[in-house]
């Protein structure tokens, strides 16, 4: 009896999906190998929309125009504006905005964050609780310290600002406009607008060093 439930389940689950793909495709979205695809029935769509194969949209998603989703990834719960291009292997959670040219790169995930127009998180990046300015730039490697081991706390970035490879900004914290991270660093107070903000250990050199057996 269990069996012959969970078949029915799986049958009546592939027979929606296959209704929402039809559906999805009569409103003019250009799904890449559909039976791959996998949606939910409230998902919104605006005009010239792509989504690639092998990606998976979760409930309350409100998705713009000229959009292109690449394959592997995850949305659930967010707003994508116009223009932004997603993935491969991205994840974006619940309160996710993302404004219109926003790119989100390969291995990144967000969470109620709003990242702003042109802003780019191409690489390896954890985005959590946090605010993006507009034109910022943040680094492969990089991720927000959003939880203290007792609540959650807010990472502000301003406009134009460039966040350099491998970063983490422990919050809450604000990084003002059109400054700069340096690689490597562990980010722990404000930054001022126009800086340039390095944090890290000093590189030594043995030489002639070799190791012994």
């Amino acid at each position: 009896m269990k069996t012959n439930s969970k078949f029915k389940k799986a049958t009546a689950y592939r027979a929606n999906q296959e209704r929402l793909r039809k559906k999805a495709l009569k409103l003019g979205v250009n799904l890449i190998a559909p039976e791959t695809i996998f949606l939910s029935k409230d998902t919104k769509f605006g005009k010239n929309v792509t989504i690639n194969p092998y990606v998976v949209i979760g409930k309350k998603v409100k998705i713009g125009s000229n959009v292109e989703i690449l394959s592997f990834s995850h949305i659930e719960g967010a707003k994508i504006d116009n223009k932004v291009i997603i993935g491969p292997y991205s994840r974006i959670r619940e309160g996710t905005h993302l404004m219109s040219g926003v790119k989100i790169g390969n291995f990144v995930e967000t969470k109620k964050s709003k990242i702003k127009s042109k802003a780019k998180v191409n690489h390896l990046s954890y985005i959590g609780d946090s605010e993006i300015g507009k034109n910022t730039n943040i680094g492969a490697g990089t991720i927000t310290c959003n939880y203290d081991g007792v609540k959650k706390n807010k990472t502000i970035i301003s406009d134009n600002v460039f966040v350099g490879s491998n970063t983490s900004l422990v919050a809450p914290v604000k990084i003002k406009k059109k400054s700069i991270i340096g690689a490597g660093s562990v980010i722990t107070r404000d930054v001022k607008e126009n800086s340039l903000a390095l944090e890290r250990s000093e590189q030594e050199e043995i030489e002639n060093y070799r190791n012994k057996k």
